[in-house]
């Protein structure tokens, strides 16, 4: 098991030595000219991030809302990780590749839309969608109604490289992905369990739009956070449902339901809903204090890793904040919404999940069927003994040490 062979994780703030060596190293080179240091003003990253495209392929099936919105986004967070993040040599590395990944992902799909304008108008079914906390069971139920025969569901390589590829070597580019990420952290498959061509959540879709929900996990960047949250998310669903119809229709999948899945959903429920109003709905429900102190621990374990200067009190302080937050805007959500709602408890989940699962069918007006309940079967029966099941371990011990 992955786990069993990680070092001992005695703190929340811990990170693997090879970090310090890969920043000593990153340091080095740019202080002797060996190597630039990598820009991260927003101007630049464009040019780069740009490079071999046209302004048409930025644009293209994109409104001017949705282009400036972007453009904007693209300054207000170059912003914030230069005036709040202390960014140390691995996360200026990581912020440079990530943000000029999603600019050039960005025209790379209006290239391809300019080839094939067909993708835009794939017709997709109703998609499932899991709503809940980060942390409170929301990808064990995503797992679960994603093995489904009668659904789909997004590959984590696909999140993350949506751009259709032939041959599609996407699975081996999400593999080498996963191999750096565990060489850095090697306790991230506690936190969250992975696999390339795995079913996972969008967020990777969120983050190419400049979304605040993937990068306010691994850097300190409440300004942007906060711009983020009162913004009008409209403009990031758009391209939401336009990478949600290509990725539908490349794989030829899109008349089973999709199951979606980010704990950001939470948040921006309105917006998502106003381009599926026809959505069922499935809520996962957990002990907030329970899925704050793992949230804490999720998040803190991210930033260690590219900053020097990370702060435990105001991530515990940020991300209760931030869960109320999510709370209070999905309770207002579910409480004008129409549609087939299910809810699960994680207890409940733990103890009998073929119950809840039996349940949530029934709540949504869907047939449980034989081979989705084998399939199921083997989904949990994979899972067990995974590296995420050393997590509350660590709480534990994290717990007993304050």
């Amino acid at each position: 098991m992955l786990w069993s062979r990680a070092p001992e994780r005695p703190h929340p703030l811990a990170r693997a030595p090879i970090v310090d060596r890969l920043a000593r190293f990153l340091d080095n080179g740019w202080n002797k000219g060996w190597m630039p240091p990598p820009p991260l003003d927003p101007a630049e990253l464009m040019r780069r991030g740009s490079k071999g495209f046209t302004e048409a392929d930025l644009t293209f099936g994109r409104s001017v809302e949705d282009c400036e919105d972007f453009a904007l986004r693209l300054e207000k967070l170059c912003k914030a990780i230069d005036a709040e993040a202390q960014l140390n040599a691995v996360g200026r590395a990581f912020a440079y590749g990530l943000i000029t990944r999603a600019i050039a992902q960005r025209h790379a799909l209006g290239a391809l839309w300019r080839k094939q304008p067909g993708l835009l108008e794939t017709p997709i079914a109703p998609p499932i969608i899991v709503l809940g906390q980060m942390r409170s069971g929301t990808t064990r139920i995503h797992r679960l109604l994603a093995a489904d025969p009668a659904h789909s569901a997004t590959r984590f390589c696909d999140s993350w490289h949506p751009v259709p590829e032939k041959p599609d070597f996407r699975p081996l580019r999400g593999s080498f992905k996963l191999f750096i990420a565990r060489t850095l952290d090697p306790w991230i498959d506690m936190l969250h369990p992975f696999g390339a061509a795995r079913a996972d959540e969008e967020l990777g879709w969120l983050a190419s739009a400049l979304d605040h929900s993937a990068y306010e996990a691994q850097w300190h960047i409440p300004s942007y956070t906060a711009f983020s949250e009162a913004r009008d998310a409209a403009p990031v669903y758009r391209e939401f449902e336009r990478l949600l119809r290509t990725d539908a229709g490349q794989h030829a999948h899109h008349e089973r339901p999709r199951v979606l899945k980010v704990p950001q959903f939470t948040e921006d429920l309105p917006s998502l809903l106003d381009r599926f109003p026809d959505a069922r709905l499935v809520v996962s429900r957990r002990c907030s204090d329970e899925t704050h102190r793992s949230s804490v621990s999720l998040v803190a374990n991210q930033m260690i890793i590219q900053s020097d200067a990370v702060d435990l009190p105001w991530i515990e302080q940020e991300w209760r904040r931030k869960i109320a937050l999510r709370q209070a805007r999905l309770e207002q959500s579910l409480a004008g919404f129409p549609g087939a709602v299910a809810e699960i408890d994680f207890d409940r989940l733990g103890e009998d999940w073929e119950a809840e699962m039996s349940a949530v069918y029934d709540a949504l007006g869907l047939e449980l069927t034989d081979s989705a309940l084998h399939a199921m079967r083997r989904e949990m029966q994979g899972s067990e003994g995974g590296a995420h099941g050393a997590h509350a371990a660590q709480l534990e011990r994290f717990a007993a040490a304050r």
